[in-house]
């Protein structure tokens, strides 16, 4: 998937998860550069920060059979908050949010797959 697509595709879940869950938002007078640009830095964090994050918490993420990346994603979450216009309500509105997020991104990513514009050839 192209980076433009991808980026797009990552603001918009950020923009459904603001609607569809109270614990995520936006600052008020967000414009849509505020949510390309927190897209953006979402995209960075996960390609960054989340490896490093997951490769610390292998241990724990190992004891708990995996359950561990949510909170990892609930970190990133926060993480992009604190940097970019979205607003979360404490940890567990991160992570809650997060969880919301990768339901949205996996539904958005099974959309752009089944109509092709992904690149990929059936």
């Amino acid at each position: 998937m192209g980076f433009l697509l991808r980026l797009l595709v990552n603001a918009l879940a950020l923009y459904l998860l603001t609607r569809v869950y109270g614990g995520v938002s936006f600052v008020p007078n967000a414009d849509i550069v505020g949510v390309l640009l927190a897209a953006l830095v979402m995209g960075i964090v996960n390609a960054l920060i989340r490896p490093v994050l997951l490769l610390l918490s292998l241990p724990i993420n190992i004891l708990t059979l995996g359950l561990f990346t949510l909170v990892v994603n609930a970190v990133v979450l926060w993480l992009v908050a604190s940097v970019t216009v979205l607003d979360v309500n404490g940890f567990g509105g991160a992570f809650v949010g997060a969880i919301v997020l990768a339901i949205i991104s996996w539904v958005l990513d099974s959309v752009i797959s089944v109509l092709g514009l992904d690149g990929r050839r059936a």
